[in-house]
C-alpha cells in the first residue's frame, strides 16, 4: 500500500494464457464491502498483510463512523462510497475500482482471519483462476455459522454440484480471490449476498482452474449480520436455478455491470 509494498512472483500457470499480467510481479487488492461496521474494523484493517498493493472499503452509505475509522486505522486505505444498496453492489463497485492483478473479497465484521489471504495469493501464483475459502474442509471451521445455515449452505451446495458438477465443499462463503483477468468470464451482475453463489457457479461454467482452501469463520465481534436467512436463503436459491438456464458465454463485458445512475 506503499511504495515499498512487497509484491508476489508470478509462477507460470493457466493465468498466464489469460493475459493477467505481463509484468514478473503482482500487486494484490483487497475489496471489503462495508455498512456500519466502525466497531469491527480495529479487528481486521490493523491485521491486513503490509504487502498488500492497496485496501478498498467500499461503504454502502454507513450511519455511523465506519468511514472515519477506516481512515484513522489505515491513512493510506482507498474509501468509495457507493450510493446503492447491496453487498453484491458494493463488491462489484470495489472491483470496478481496483487496480491490482489480483482482487481478495473478504467481510468487514472481523469474522475472517486477514493472515489466510497469502494461502489465496499462493494458489494463484501456483497457477489457480479462482481460490475460494472453505470453512468445511479439515483444517477449517466456524465459530459464528448458525445450524439452521448450515443445513441451508450444505443443500445449496449439493444442488449446485448436481446441477453443475465440481467439488465445492461450501457455497455461500464470501472469502475469496481471483485474478482480475476472469472478470469478464465471470460477469458480475449479483446486487446482494446471492452474489457469492453466482460467482462461484460461473467460475464452474467458465472451466475456470478453481480451488478450495480451510478457511476459519469467527464469530462476529459487533452489531448483528446484515444476512437475513430466509429471504437471501431465497434469492440465493433463485440464482442457481436462473444460472441453471443461462447460456454459457451470453455475454463477455467489463466482467462487473453496474447499474444505470441518474446523472
Amino acid at each position: 500500500m506503499t511504495e515499498a509494498t512487497t509484491v508476489w512472483p508470478v509462477r507460470s500457470g493457466r493465468h498466464a494464457q489469460r493475459g493477467a499480467t505481463a509484468a514478473p510481479n503482482v500487486r494484490v487488492s483487497a475489496i471489503i464491502p462495508t455498512y456500519n461496521e466502525a466497531a469491527n474494523l480495529p479487528y481486521l484493517l490493523p491485521h491486513l498483510p503490509r504487502w498488500l498493493h492497496e485496501v478498498i472499503i467500499v461503504d454502502g452509505r454507513s450511519t455511523d463512523d465506519t468511514v472515519a475509522v477506516a481512515r484513522e486505522l489505515l491513512p493510506d486505505v482507498k474509501v468509495v462510497l457507493e450510493p446503492e444498496k447491496g453487498k453484491g453492489i458494493a463488491l462489484r463497485r470495489g472491483f470496478q475500482e481496483a487496480t491490482g492483478d489480483i482482487l481478495v473479497m473478504m467481510d468487514a465484521d472481523g469474522s475472517m482471519n486477514p493472515a489466510e489471504i497469502g494461502l489465496f495469493v499462493r494458489q494463484l501464483r501456483d497457477g489457480a483462476d479462482f481460490v475460494k475459502g472453505s470453512r468445511f474442509m479439515q483444517g477449517a471451521g466456524s465459530s459464528d455459522i448458525s445450524r439452521l445455515r448450515w443445513l441451508g449452505n450444505l443443500g445449496f451446495t449439493v444442488l449446485v454440484k448436481l446441477r453443475f458438477g465440481g467439488r465445492y465443499t461450501d457455497l455461500c462463503y464470501g472469502y475469496a480471490a481471483f485474478w482480475r483477468s476472469v472478470l469478464p468470464e465471470l460477469d458480475l451482475d449479483g446486487v446482494g449476498f446471492e452474489i457469492e453463489t453466482q460467482m462461484n457457479i460461473r467460475a464452474l461454467r467458465a472451466r475456470l482452474n478453481i480451488f478450495e482452501v480451510p478457511s476459519f469463520e469467527f464469530d462476529r465481534q459487533h452489531g448483528e449480520s446484515n444476512l437475513r436467512t430466509f429471504p437471501d436463503g431465497w434469492r440465493v436459491l433463485k440464482t442457481i436455478f436462473r444460472e441453471s438456464v443461462r447460456p454459457i458465454g451470453r455475454h463477455k463485458g467489463l466482467g462487473t455491470r453496474m447499474p444505470a445512475r441518474n446523472t
